[in-house]
């Protein structure tokens, strides 16, 4: 039998005192006082306090039930005794006139603080908990605002295939066999790019798409290898105008959904400015301990290693860290952290009662003085200094920033959210293992014309793209771009990382075909949803705003995937699998 619920467990309160409801949910907890027994009554909306009177047709049966069976109960609402403050329904109770159990449960292997592999392998149970029930609805309500927001702009939502062709868009594919063209394959999307400016072709003019985007690449607790994005693409439109509409976006979105105020226009600021102060294309400005370049100032006679660094045509930076001094193990860590970045070493030195403390301090025949006045060092400050190519000591330097931040909280002193801009990013890096120049973002971005024309023979990677990112307090939520609409344009970048004549027309003859019918000029952004989302809410991993994640080995620890399939299986798609030990 099943009884028709009249109310959510936590959507009655005092004023519904003598209400005959009838409620659905989950036994949170069950106290057998004898005669009463009390069950507190879970749905997604709250707790509510059941009491089971002696006079109630199965009051035996209840006190056999356990944390986790799901029931139905009849009764009337009635004001308790024993109120509890804690709780929205904390002044009411339910005295039940009959009741159902729709369903046993086996005692809960999850508990009140599961690690993290028992709440993934038990997610259906980890969803009841109150922070995944509420990140779940606060997702929905974002999605569903930018969506009425979008709607309302102009743009029209557009579904794109799921099943495409494989295209180098930076990651690597997941792949799906056919099965009626055996030997071939589709690919999951690593993003809709191609599709939404075949739209722009096809006069659709504003698009957006709530889009699911697919990448076999290395994991971290901020990635997944499948994720939601925000797909906007704009015909006749250029960066300011992408820059608009996301700023409004952004700022309608988080004061409806989280009720923070954001200033527009957001900040802006070039790739190169952000490499060189931040030591990051995703500079966290929410503190300062910005690195500085000293190595014109900085010149302590004697000081061999900075001497030769400056001979080698080296720099010389540093970050100075006020009024703070970091362990021996602290500075050995981020001294690991620079060494991962390509950095021999890291150098530290502290004032102590006016002398420099340091474990190159016996080279210093000017004392140090040179240090201490190039950077204003005072009495309880920590300077750290890498001397080395230019963009090696700004990335080494921008990891050992975002550890003192980290170490000292130091982001935790701004509150609020930062978003920013980070634009002119290069259009081309050389890859040295693969020996060839790659796209910094992706290949469809539109290079800055006089760039080309001065620096595609000899310097490619001085070329500037029409690419941006939007940064919010240190991690890249939204990356776009004007597009090349011009065939002849793109035809040029293809070249230029690499593609043969027949690889390019077999992967791109498509797109390029569809490049010479009038495509006007587009631009676009795709603003990651969970990363987004996960910012908002202050959560640690991304995985704890999406309803079904992955570890970090890219497996469902829930449904055990991925996993072998039956050999008739592959017989159909005419695959062998080579097992390797």
């Amino acid at each position: 039998m099943l009884l028709k619920r009249s109310h959510n467990c936590a959507c009655l309160n005092l004023t519904d005192k003598g209400t005959t409801v009838i409620l659905n949910g989950w036994i949170k907890k069950i106290r057998d006082f004898g005669k009463f027994v009390f069950v507190d009554l879970w749905d997604h909306t709250g707790i509510i306090q059941l009491v089971f009177r002696p006079e109630i047709e199965g009051l035996a049966e209840i006190k056999h039930c356990i944390v986790g069976d799901s029931i139905g109960v009849k009764g009337d609402v009635v004001e308790r005794q024993d109120k509890n403050h804690h709780l929205s329904t904390g002044e009411i109770e339910i005295a039940v006139n009959e009741w159902v159990r729709y369903s046993h449960s086996e005692p809960f292997p999850i508990s009140d603080n599961p690690s993290e592999e028992t709440r993934l392998k038990y997610r259906y149970l980890d969803l009841r908990s109150e922070k995944m029930q509420r990140n779940l609805r606060f997702r929905h309500d974002v999605i569903k605002k930018i969506r009425d927001f979008m709607s309302e702009k102009g743009f029209i939502e557009v579904e794109t295939p799921i099943l495409s062709k494989s295209t180098p868009e930076g990651a690597r594919d997941y792949l799906v066999p056919s099965r009626l063209q055996a030997g071939s394959f589709y690919a999951l999307p690593q993003s809709p790019q191609i599709y939404k400016q075949l739209l722009m072709i096809g006069g659709v003019d504003k698009y957006f798409q709530i889009s699911r985007c697919f990448r076999d690449e290395d994991l971290r607790a901020n990635r997944q290898p499948e994720f939601t994005q925000l797909d906007i693409e704009m015909a006749y439109a250029d960066e300011e105008d992408v820059f608009r509409v996301t700023e409004v976006l952004f700022r309608d979105v988080v004061h409806s959904a989280a009720g923070i105020s954001v200033p527009v226009p957001f900040q802006r600021m070039t790739y190169e400015e952000a490499m060189s102060r931040y030591g990051s294309d995703k500079p966290d400005t929410r503190f300062g301990l910005l690195i500085e370049d000293k190595t014109e100032e900085c010149r302590p006679e004697g000081f061999t290693i900075l001497e030769e660094a400056i001979k080698r045509g080296d720099a010389v930076k540093g970050i100075l860290l006020k009024g703070h001094e970091p362990s021996r193990k602290e500075i050995d860590s981020m001294t690991a952290l620079a060494k991962d970045k390509g950095a021999a070493g890291l150098m530290w030195f502290k004032i102590k009662e006016g002398m420099i403390q340091s474990p190159v301090a016996k080279f210093l025949q000017d004392k140090g003085e040179s240090l201490t006045r190039s950077f204003a060092m005072e009495e309880g400050d920590t300077l750290f200094v890498v001397a080395s190519a230019s963009s090696v000591a700004c990335s080494a330097l921008g990891a050992v920033r975002l550890y003192l931040r980290d170490l000292y909280q130091l982001a935790g002193e701004t509150k609020g959210l930062h978003f920013l801009w980070v634009t002119d990013f290069p259009m081309f890096f050389y890859n040295e293992d693969q020996k060839r120049y790659e796209t910094e973002h992706h290949p469809f971005t539109m290079p800055v014309a006089e760039d080309m024309e001065r620096y595609l023979e000899k310097s490619p990677e001085k070329i500037r793209s029409r690419s941006y990112d939007l940064v919010l307090n240190g991690e890249e939520i939204a990356s776009g771009s004007v597009r090349n609409h011009i065939r002849s344009l793109q035809k040029q970048v293809f070249e230029k990382i690499g593609l043969a004549p027949e690889t390019l027309q077999k992967r791109f003859g498509f797109f390029l075909k569809a490049l010479q019918y009038g495509t006007p000029p587009h631009a676009g952004i795709a603003p990651g949803i969970d990363r987004f989302v996960q910012i908002l809410l202050g959560e640690e991993s991304i995985r704890d705003v999406i309803a079904f994640p992955k570890t970090t080995n890219a497996a469902c620890l829930m449904t055990e995937s991925p996993s072998e399939v039956d050999a008739f299986q592959l017989d159909e798609l005419e695959i062998k699998v080579n097992n390797k030990n």
